[in-house]
């Protein structure tokens, strides 16, 4: 062929016949090609190809800074806090009940702790106020008793 021939013009479609005839008609034959697994099937553990990764909306984890609480807020707060609260509504009510009762104040005093602190709050009363802890110390040998001295 020694002219360039135009591309789709008649004398082409000739050519490329007239070669196809010459080629035969048997077509090469390829051994088949492995099928893949594709999106949407089962792999052959039986899961589903190709899910989609489960992004977790978890927050990501921020360090904090622990804030140093001063004395006074440790006092406010926690057990500490009720015995100290617990020992102030105790006097408050001996204050308040020593004007109009003062019989009454050995009683109200317990009772105005437990309302106020709670069990460390009454606990700390009767230790400290009721003098539990000088009986106690006193069995011990710790009391100071006054023996013999007087006018």
């Amino acid at each position: 062929m020694t002219k360039l021939l135009k591309k789709g013009s008649k004398a082409a479609k000739a050519w490329g016949e007239k070669m196809r005839r010459l080629r035969g008609r048997v077509r090469k034959t390829t051994t088949r090609r492995r099928r893949t697994t594709r999106k949407g099937m089962l792999t052959l553990r039986r899961k589903k190809a190709y899910s989609p990764k489960r992004k977790s909306n978890k927050p990501r984890k921020t360090s904090r800074r622990v804030k140093v609480r001063s004395w006074a807020a440790k006092l406010k707060t926690g057990t500490l806090g009720k015995v100290l609260i617990g020992l102030g509504a105790a006097q408050a009510a001996a204050l308040a009940v020593g004007i109009i009762a003062p019989q009454y104040i050995g009683i109200a005093k317990p009772v105005a702790a437990l309302a106020a602190g709670g069990i460390p709050g009454v606990a700390a009363e009767l230790v400290i106020d009721q003098g539990i802890l000088g009986n106690i110390s006193g069995l011990f040998g710790g009391g100071v008793t006054n023996g013999g001295a007087g006018l």
